[in-house]
């Protein structure tokens, strides 16, 4: 369960870069960060890699299934299925765990953005937040069914977590428990004399 640890470094990396770009004021504590007004795009790697903000208030690329309060209980739920899951798998592969904790992590930074940002920043009420982006990226051009895409879709540190996660699940995959031992058992032990088809057959003598 230690890999834990990493989806509480994806949430305070996402959570910190989110802040960083969005902003915030709490005079009480003398912290203010200006951030970057709403769909300003700021060049971090020539055009290649922007930072643009911009706030998506459905799930991943913009879709919106069931409305906020539907898909901020279901997120909930969907975070602590990860985590019984990841207590029942704390004795599987170490790169099937890290998966795991990265889709935890990136799955619980943006609930965090949908159930409390919008009372946060007292723009809406609570599980009813946006989720806020800022990653853009170049992409090649695609033209699909009416559609122009010359650029990634926006996404966040949270976003790119989960993503990663699916990909590293698709090459350390829980393997059934005791897969391969019955294939072990079936194979005779290296070393071992190879049975002998005649054994438990009567003696013959030569007519000799």
């Amino acid at each position: 369960m230690r890999v834990l640890f990493l989806s509480g470094l994806i949430v305070l990396a996402d959570q910190c870069t989110k802040i960083f770009v969005k902003g915030i004021s709490l005079p009480s504590l003398g912290i203010h960060i200006a951030g970057m007004p709403y769909g300003f795009s700021r060049p971090l790697i020539g055009n290649l890699v922007r930072l643009t903000y911009i706030e998506n208030p459905g799930m991943a690329f913009g879709i919106d299934v069931g409305g906020k309060l539907f898909f901020s209980i279901f997120s909930i739920i969907a975070s602590i299925a990860i985590i019984l899951y990841l207590y029942r798998a704390r004795h599987d592969a170490l790169g099937f765990r890290i998966s795991l904790a990265m889709i935890l992590g990136g799955a619980f930074g943006n609930l965090i953005d949908r159930v409390f940002y919008g009372v946060i920043f007292h723009d809406g009420d609570l599980f009813y937040g946006r989720v806020v982006d800022f990653l853009d990226v170049d992409f090649i051009n695609v033209r699909l069914l009416g559609h122009h895409m010359n650029r990634w879709p926006v996404f966040n540190v949270a976003d790119a977590a989960v993503t990663v996660g699916v990909i590293m699940l698709l090459f350390f995959h829980r393997k059934p428990a005791g897969a391969g031992t019955a294939a072990a058992d079936s194979v005779p032990s290296q070393g071992a004399d190879p049975p002998n088809p005649a054994a438990g057959l009567p003696e013959r003598r030569s007519a000799d």
